[in-house]
């Protein structure tokens, strides 16, 4: 079953309520009706790779080069090209929810998703200078590092442990590579990255 197929599930939409909505769909983008059965099937058929992106000790400028992308556009890379399970600044749900759908993509697509790491990973101090919902941005880089198919490291911080890492780096901040180099890390540095460098 599809990520689509269970998000109708869970929320009591009807096989029949689903294909009335393609086929409306298709008369808004100008299409025959006799099309809604295809509409369906490229809906469901959801083979985009998920993608969980973490932010650490940054200042978000990576998120902000991401949204002003135009080759494709962001809302080209969330609709077409990716799924975007997790990104706690572009994400509708937040708190619970919000650590529910990065922990259902860890568990759905082991060694397969896609890791973006915004920002350097404090470890002084069993890293208390940076958590999210409990847990040390250390805990989640390993944790989520590990299943990920590859990891994409944006920007100074997280490819090179960026300012906070500069002397004398209180925090203990690292790069990505540091803390995982076990793992296939690819380093796209800049403050903030190249946008067109990350969409390419």
């Amino acid at each position: 079953m599809s990520r689509v197929t269970d998000f109708l599930k869970e929320y009591g939409i009807s096989r029949r309520d689903f294909l009335k909505y393609c086929t409306a769909l298709s008369g808004m983008l100008a299409l025959s009706p006799a099309l809604a059965p295809r509409v369906a099937e490229a809906i469901e058929s959801d083979n985009r790779p998920p993608v969980i992106w973490l932010e650490f000790q940054d200042c978000a400028g990576d998120t902000e080069s991401l949204l002003r992308a135009d080759r494709p556009t962001v809302a080209e890379l969330v609709l077409d090209h990716l799924s975007i399970d997790y990104h706690e600044t572009i994400m509708a749900a937040a708190g619970f929810q919000a650590e529910d759908a990065k922990k259902g993509t860890l568990e759905k697509y082991k060694g397969k998703y896609i890791v973006v790491v915004e920002g350097s990973i404090p470890v002084n101090d069993g890293g208390v200078y940076c958590t999210i919902g409990g847990k040390s941005a250390l805990d989640i880089m390993k944790e989520v590092g590990e299943g990920a198919a590859f990891i994409i490291a944006v920007g100074t911080c997280a490819a090179y442990g960026g300012l906070p890492a500069a002397y004398p780096n209180p925090t203990g901040a690292k790069s990505v590579k540091e803390i995982m180099p076990h793992k296939t890390v690819i380093n796209l540095p800049g403050c903030p990255m190249n946008v067109d460098n990350l969409t390419g």
